[in-house]
């Protein structure tokens, strides 16, 4: 049985990433600034773009609206606490119920 805390760590989050890092291609950012921006090694911004890593999760409009307005405030550097955004991302998802319940609709 998974955890709906091990399906945030393990599913949601590398997807929220990867999500990020290719909205940040998409705004114009190389890989070295992404991994920079996103605090991790260039090889794993390489593994979120090729969807070797973080691909298990398909977002609704909303979430990618967020994603991509993220996206923008960080290439902009209007990012204050980017743990906090990233987190508002997370709650936006459970409240919608997406996998992170483990499919399961909330009682």
């Amino acid at each position: 049985m998974k955890l709906p805390c091990q399906m945030i760590v393990w599913d949601v989050l590398p997807a929220i990433r990867a999500a990020i890092a290719e909205e940040l291609v998409n705004c114009g950012l190389n890989q070295q600034d992404i991994a920079k921006e996103l605090d991790m090694a260039p090889s794993a911004v390489s593994q979120y773009l090729s969807k070797k890593r973080g691909y298990r999760i398909v977002f609704e409009d909303d979430v990618k609206e967020s994603i991509h307005l993220l996206a923008l405030d960080m290439k902009e550097k209007r990012v204050d606490d980017l743990s906090a955004r990233i987190c508002q991302i997370c709650v936006q998802m459970r409240e919608e119920d997406q996998k992170c319940l483990g499919g399961k609709s909330k009682s």
